[in-house]
C-alpha cells in the first residue's frame, strides 16, 4: 500500500517547494482517477493545499495540534491557485481538525466545481444528524476557533459539515454558498461553547438545508434563498444567549419552499 501511494505521488500527484513546519502541497495531474490520499498532521502550523481535477477519488486528511489549515481560499471563485479546488466527479472528501491548546485555530476552505461529490468537514469533532455519519467526540478539552468557507459550484453534492468547541470558547464562523447545480443536500452544525456565525446563501433548486446552532454564545444566521424549484431549509438556535436570523427568501415556483425556524 506505502510503496502504491509512493508511486501514485510521482504519476498523479505535483509536489510544491518544501516549506517550514508542516505544509504540503498538492496538485493532482495527469489522467487518472480513482486514487486514495491519506494524510495525518499531528503538532504545530499543520497546512494542506490541495486541489483535485479527476474523478472518483477518496481524501482523507486528519490535523490534531495548533493553527490547522485544510486548503484556504476566501469565500468565492476558484481556489486551483491556492489549493483548495475539487474539478472532479464522484470523489469523497473528509477533513477533521482537533486543536488541543487555546490558542488553536481552524481554517477550512475549498471550492467545488463538479457534481456527485461527498463532502465530510468536521472541527473539534460532532455530528449527529442528519442521519449522522461518524464525526463523534465530545470536545471536552477542544478550545475551537473554527472557520469554515465553502464555495459549491456543483448539483447532487452531500455536505456535512459540524464545529464544536469544549473546553474552550472560542468562535465558530461557517459562510457555504452554492450556485449553479441542484439537489445539493446540506447539514451544518454549530456546538458549544462560543459565539456561532453562520452566512448560507442558496442560489439552487431541490434541495434540503439543516443548520443547527447549539450550546452557549450568541448565535447569528445569514440566509439568503432563490431558486425556481422547491428547496426546503430547517434553521435551529438553542442558546442561553441572544439568539438572531435574517432570512432573505425569493422562492419563484408555484408550489413553494418550506422554511422552518426554531428558536429554544
Amino acid at each position: 500500500m506505502l510503496s502504491r501511494l509512493f508511486k501514485l505521488s510521482s504519476i498523479l500527484l505535483l509536489c510544491l517547494p518544501v516549506f517550514a513546519n508542516n505544509e504540503i502541497y498538492i496538485t493532482q495531474v495527469g489522467t487518472s482517477n480513482n486514487f486514495n490520499l491519506d494524510i495525518t498532521q499531528d503538532g504545530d502550523d499543520n497546512v494542506v493545499r490541495l486541489s483535485v481535477s479527476h474523478d472518483n477519488n477518496t481524501v482523507d486528511i486528519d490535523q490534531t495540534g495548533n493553527d490547522n489549515t485544510i486548503s484556504w481560499v476566501s469565500y468565492w471563485g476558484s481556489g486551483q491557485a491556492w489549493g483548495g479546488d475539487l474539478d472532479g466527479s464522484g470523489n469523497s472528501l473528509k477533513f477533521e481538525q482537533y486543536n488541543t491548546t487555546g490558542s488553536d485555530v481552524n481554517v477550512i476552505g475549498f471550492h467545488i466545481n463538479t457534481n456527485d461529490n461527498n463532502v465530510h468537514i468536521c472541527q473539534g469533532k460532532t455530528f449527529t444528524d442528519v442521519n449522522d455519519s461518524t464525526c463523534e467526540s465530545s470536545a471536552t478539552a477542544e478550545y475551537g476557533g473554527h472557520t469554515v468557507n465553502l464555495d459549491l459550484h456543483s448539483g447532487n453534492t452531500d455536505l456535512k459539515g459540524s464545529q464544536e468547541t469544549g473546553t474552550g470558547n472560542a468562535d465558530h464562523n461557517a459562510r457555504i454558498y452554492t450556485y449553479g447545480g441542484d439537489n445539493n443536500d446540506i447539514f451544518f452544525k454549530q456546538k458549544g461553547n462560543g459565539n456561532k456565525t453562520l452566512y448560507f446563501t442558496v442560489r439552487t433548486d431541490n434541495g434540503e438545508q439543516s443548520m443547527v446552532q447549539k450550546g452557549d454564545g450568541v448565535h447569528t444566521a445569514t440566509i439568503d434563498l432563490t431558486g425556481a424549484y422547491t428547496t426546503d431549509l430547517d434553521l435551529i438556535q438553542n442558546s442561553n444567549s441572544n439568539q438572531s436570523y435574517t432570512l432573505t427568501n425569493n422562492c419563484q415556483t408555484s408550489t413553494g419552499c418550506s422554511v422552518t425556524v426554531l428558536q429554544e
